[in-house]
């Protein structure tokens, strides 16, 4: 058996989470979520919704309530929902901010691979920096080329240590505009990136338990008014069933990612507590979701997640904390962090607690070990 400093056993790197929101503080915000439906709803039309582009609107108008209640909770001039999920949404808002051959600053590491396909479809011309040096980001900000720079919230490689706010300050001051991608950060962490400053966030409301295809771009008026006046055909609506349902969903989720995130907390402490043969490091990484790295002693991590399903965890996500997701789930790193750490995919598994606790989690792990120890 390799030991943990063996060549053939890789390391795993130091992380930098994002900080996440206590429960009692997540409550106050879910129940400032109400008070901010309350301002744009009365009591029936909770229980209705209409479909179409109609007039004077160009959307149905239980979407633009639902559009409402997100800008106001989120402190921001506008919002507009739309199809495709997260995807969707940066797409939408990227194609509001720039053109066909327009210059792009982003982070200086591997795109997230539908974002790539997005840039590459817009025929932008992408200049990478890296974020975790300021110096170099205010110099790069400072040439005059840029007027729009594009941020991941989340961690692009699991060594990032950037602070989301700070980039977005670096941008303002120098008068470029800004687009992040809030996915997996939004309702997670304390501000997504209109409350720090952004002209907008992007972000899935499938991702937070809302229906199949829903996306949200929050921020300047005069972007949210681009993807609108794109998004006019009625094929392409988001309708009120949808807008609807999703903010039915959303007034659970800041209490429920705040006892995730409590969880995965304590299964990392017992972890590295040694509680489980076979795991030889632990870290909380936000690798796109908020998630465990778990450092194996054997290179068996790809055999691992099928193994972990017979003792009831999930062996692949469907949106990453969408409302299909209840068991834990055991799966395999990120594609954009194995671009960056390939070395690291037969020794480490990534575990999200979804709705379980610490110990069911633990027990499917130490389990699932003991299972492949028998091979």
């Amino acid at each position: 058996m390799p030991r943990p400093n063996s060549p053939s056993a890789p390391s795993l790197p130091v992380t930098h989470p994002l900080p996440t929101v206590p429960v009692e503080e997540a409550t106050a915000r879910q129940f400032r979520l109400l008070e901010c439906t309350a301002a744009h709803f009365q009591g029936a039309e909770l229980f209705s919704a209409d479909a179409g582009v109609v007039p004077g609107l160009g959307r149905p108008r239980t979407t633009a309530q639902v559009e409402a209640v997100l800008a106001d909770f989120f402190g921001a001039q506008d919002a507009a929902l739309v199809q495709g999920a997260g995807t969707g949404a940066i797409r939408a808002a990227l194609n509001a901010a720039v053109s066909a051959g327009d210059p792009l600053l982003i982070h200086r590491a591997p795109v997230y691979r539908t974002t790539e396909v997005t840039l590459r479809g817009l025929g932008v011309r992408t200049h990478e920096v890296d974020f975790n040096d300021l110096d170099a980001l205010r110099a790069a900000l400072g040439s005059g080329r840029f007027r729009w720079a594009y941020v991941q919230h989340t961690r692009q490689r699991l060594g990032d240590s950037y602070d989301p706010g700070e980039v977005l300050a670096a941008c303002r001051e120098a008068g470029v505009r800004t687009v992040v991608d809030d996915n997996y950060a939004a309702f997670r962490v304390p501000r997504a990136g209109v409350e720090l400053g952004a002209d907008a966030s992007c972000f899935s409301l499938f991702k937070l338990h809302g229906p199949e295809g829903v996306g949200a771009v929050v921020g300047a008026r005069d972007l949210v008014e681009h993807v609108r006046a794109d998004n006019y055909s009625g094929g392409g609506q988001v309708q009120g069933h949808q807008a609807l349902d999703a903010l039915r969903a959303l007034t659970h989720v800041p209490v429920m990612w705040a006892l995730q995130s409590r969880v995965g907390a304590e299964v990392a402490e017992r972890l590295a507590a040694g509680e489980v043969p076979g795991v030889t490091d632990v870290r909380i990484a936000n690798a796109q979701d908020r998630c465990l790295l778990v450092r194996l002693d054997r290179p068996v991590a790809r055999e691992l997640p099928a193994v972990a399903a017979k003792f009831g965890a999930a062996p692949y996500p469907v949106g990453s904390n969408s409302r299909f997701e209840i068991a834990p789930l055991f799966y395999r790193m990120s594609s954009s962090s194995l671009d960056d750490a390939p070395e690291l995919a037969d020794w480490t598994v990534r575990i999200n607690p979804m709705r379980a606790g610490a110990d069911l989690v633990v027990s499917v792990l130490r389990r699932a070990l003991h299972e492949l120890s028998k091979d």
